[in-house]
């Protein structure tokens, strides 16, 4: 039951099925449009939404669809129906191209049955409209003329009445060049057609010189039309030919109209499933502009929803401002909100949106909410909201309020939606709320669901005692006085009276007095909603900043957890290609051995003195193993501040930032760790000191850093000066950090970048070679450093 019979203009859903309406491309849609009501049938609600659903992403996603070509065939089939009828050929033209597109409609539908599964399912009735279709192509062409191939009477017809064409026009020729030649012609006239005959204009006064019938004269007499006499017969014969080619066009017509009226039930079907898909592409398009969703839908009531928006509100503010989102909940424990707070805070919008938006998803709409939301299916909907005076029936507006609820008692159950704007306003506010309160206990007896809004103390109390209702309060925000537009459900809101009345300018003794009037317990009641609000908001807001700490936290360890895979996964590659020199040098080491071995044998050299050369070379090749296996390690010796060292058996490497009696303070990473100075070893490529002390003064954070720092540095296009700040810059970090091997982009040119760059790289001793690049990734213009 939808009451009262108003309610889609009170809540404005007569709005939305005007735009929808004018999204149809057909009549047959618009009417599909004009039908749609609200269902209580779950199965049905819940194809109508993924029906449209699908069709918004067949428009989100641009594809294809033959959307063309729909027209209203309700006429035509009036007309077909009857036999001897025929339907003229822009009709059949209209039929022929609606049949061809309902035809594309239908393969593209069983094309993409898999993603469009409930959309191809309406295509499966449609019968074969292809022979008829093609029978109207064969004979009425693009511009609705039937074709000169419609039948072999009308071919010779045709071409007889060209021919008589030809010969009249040839004879009008003649006889108007020698009308022309005695002068009896107009200046400037011409032959013309008066009645679908060719006639010759001939000046009055030599109207008895030519031979033939007058079939006009002008408006001012002074030139008569004549039809020269041995043009009447041609011209009575194309106009027989003209009477036997329209008789042999409505021969073809009525034939084809026959074959139209055969096909008539399939036909029905056919237009039947355009109209369908039109009336679907319309809500599809008005989804899109509400951005709307697929909420979760349940066969029981049940309100649970998130992000909702007001639709209205929200086509309007379109590119303007934001509409603040409703978030509602409300379950079997709690079935009615009681919405309290300031005027103008957004209680009616609260309550229409909640309205609005249950009746759009009966009706088949998607709705502008969060696709988790939870939406039920309601049997009944009853709305109470405005002012419904009437002066026809004798009714006040609280009257009017009042015959509206006794409606909501007498039919109102758990599967309603009940909605009660201003709940008890209208008259004497203590037997208004007292009827209210009365009204309200009685819907909770009949577990209804449904809002309330109100601004009555003993209403909020009600909700506050009693189970089956919840208080619930529009946000305001209480510095500037300003409503917040947001539902916060578990207690009530303050009507902010003597607030907003003293920012309207009300004299201070005007407000201290009606104070006193309200009385200590209401003020009181009222001062307490205030500090809740604003104890939230504080809340609030301390739990924004720590949601935001606590997000920075989680981006710095995952920064730090990549960083750590990433230099982990390089040491085991700069291992893993050491291993392998080293691997490569040692056999070509023993070579060298074997090879020194034979020549000494060839020499013939005496057994005892080989096997001392080949003792002293594997010694030498055991050497040279170990000290490529461990690159870099000094001999040990002191060590002092800015060295690079590390523990004696591990791979990882620090920089020495002080030293303490026999302990030093390292820097590994991110991390300082004090360390015995007779565990640690140095080890080549240590960082300049200047640099270790510049780390200690300026508190850099290495981790940092490195993540920041890139290993190839671009330079083109840079000038000389600039380019020597930038590369030291660029250099001492990679020192700092330790890094092996950097890039720099100098580009060819004419390689002043690149011999200044190389000049200054001579002057660091903590580079060991540079070289260009390989030619296959840019040759001479890129710089391979690798330091020590």
């Amino acid at each position: 039951m939808i009451f009262p019979e108003t309610l889609e203009s009170k809540l404005g859903f007569e709005q939305l099925r005007q735009r929808i309406t004018s999204y149809c491309l057909s009549p047959a849609g618009e009417r599909l449009v004009e039908a749609m009501k609200f269902s209580t049938h779950y199965e049905s609600v819940v194809l109508h939404l993924k029906q449209v659903s699908e069709f918004k992403a067949i428009e989100e996603r641009s594809l294809d669809f033959p959307a063309r070509h729909f027209y209203d065939p309700e006429s035509w089939f009036f007309k077909a129906a009857i036999e001897g009828n025929f339907l003229e050929e822009r009709e059949l033209l209209q039929l022929s191209q609606a049949l061809q597109s309902i035809h594309l409609c239908r393969s593209f539908l069983v094309k993409q049955q898999e993603e469009f599964p409930e959309l191809h399912k309406l295509s499966l009735p449609l019968g074969n409209t292809s022979a008829l279709q093609k029978e109207i192509a064969s004979k009425i062409d693009d511009q609705a003329l039937v074709k000169d191939t419609g039948s072999a009477e009308l071919q010779s017809i045709r071409r007889r009445l060209r021919e008589e064409q030809i010969r009249l026009r040839k004879t009008a020729e003649h006889i108007f060049r020698q009308a022309v030649q005695e002068k009896w012609v107009p200046e400037g006239a011409l032959p013309t057609v008066r009645d679908g005959r060719i006639v010759i204009p001939i000046l009055a006064e030599h109207k008895r010189k030519l031979k033939g019938f007058i079939q006009d004269e002008s408006a001012t007499g002074q030139t008569i039309f004549m039809e020269p006499a041995e043009m009447l017969d041609a011209n009575n014969e194309i106009r027989d030919l003209e009477h036997a080619e329209r008789r042999e066009v409505v021969k073809i017509l009525v034939g084809l109209t026959s074959a139209v009226r055969v096909e008539l039930p399939i036909l029905r079907v056919s237009f039947a499933f355009q109209a369908l898909l039109d009336f679907i592409r319309a809500k599809a398009r008005l989804a899109r502009d509400l951005q709307a969703t697929l909420p979760l839908v349940e066969k029981t009531p049940v309100l649970e929803w998130y992000g909702a928006k007001h639709p209205l509100l929200f086509l309007s503010y379109k590119g303007k401002r934001e509409v603040v989102p409703l978030n509602i909940r409300v379950d079997a424990t709690a079935r009615m909100v009681l919405v309290s707070g300031p005027n103008a805070g957004g209680k009616s919008v609260c309550l229409k949106t909640v309205g609005l938006l249950q009746y759009m998803l009966q009706c088949g709409l998607l709705v502008p909410a969060a696709d988790h939301s939870r939406f039920g299916i309601f049997n009944d909907l009853f709305l109470d909201i405005g002012d419904q005076q009437s002066i026809e029936n004798d009714l006040s507006t609280y009257s009017s309020h009042l015959k509206n609820m006794q409606v909501f008692l007498q039919h109102a159950d758990r599967n309603s939606m009940v909605l009660l704007d201003e709940l008890g306003s209208g008259t004497d506010p203590n037997f208004g709320g007292a009827i209210a309160q009365a009204i309200l206990a009685s819907l909770l007896e009949k577990n209804v669901w449904g809002v309330a809004t109100t601004h009555y103390y003993n209403l909020k109390l009600f909700a506050d005692e009693h189970s089956g209702i919840t208080n619930a309060a529009m946000r305001f925000d209480q510095e500037h006085l300003q409503p917040l537009y947001e539902l916060e459900i578990g207690k009530p809101g303050s009507s902010f009276a003597l607030e907003i009345a003293q920012k309207t300018g009300l004299p201070p003794h005007t407000l201290k007095q009606a104070e006193a009037l309200v009385g200590v317990e209401l003020a009181g009641f009222e001062k307490l909603s205030r500090t809740l609000e604003q104890e939230r908001a504080e809340h609030e807001a301390r739990s924004k900043e720590l949601e935001k700490k606590e997000a920075e936290l989680k981006l710095v360890l995952e920064k730090y957890h990549s960083l750590s895979k990433e230099l982990e996964s390089k040491k085991k590659d700069i291992l893993s290609k050491a291993k392998e020199e080293a691997m490569t040098l040692l056999k070509t080491t023993n070579r060298e051995i074997e090879k020194t071995i034979r020549h000494i044998q060839e020499n013939k050299a005496e057994k005892k003195e080989t096997m001392k050369v080949r003792k002293t070379l594997q010694d030498l090749s055991h050497s040279v193993a170990k000290g490529l296996l461990q690159p870099g390690v000094k001999e040990p010796g002191n060590v002092e501040e800015g060295d690079r060292v590390r523990i004696i058996g591990q791979l990882g490497s620090g920089i020495v930032l002080s030293l303490q009696g026999k302990n030093a303070l390292i820097q590994f990473g991110e991390l300082k760790s004090t360390v015995s100075l007779s565990k640690l070893e140095k080890v080549e490529g240590a960082v300049q000191k200047e640099l270790a002390t510049k780390l200690r003064s300026s508190n850099i954070n290495l981790y940092e850093k490195q993540a920041s720092f890139n290993p190839t540095l671009d330079v083109r296009g840079k000038r000389v000066e600039e380019l020597m700040q930038i590369l030291e810059s660029f250099m001492d970090s990679a020192i700092l950090l330790g890094h092996g091997e950097l890039k720099i982009l100098h580009g060819k040119g004419e390689g002043v970048l690149r011999k200044v760059i190389r000049e200054q790289l001579k002057k660091y001793k903590e580079v060991a070679s540079f070289k260009d690049e390989h030619v296959e990734r840019g040759g001479d213009g890129i710089t391979i450093v690798v330091l020590k």
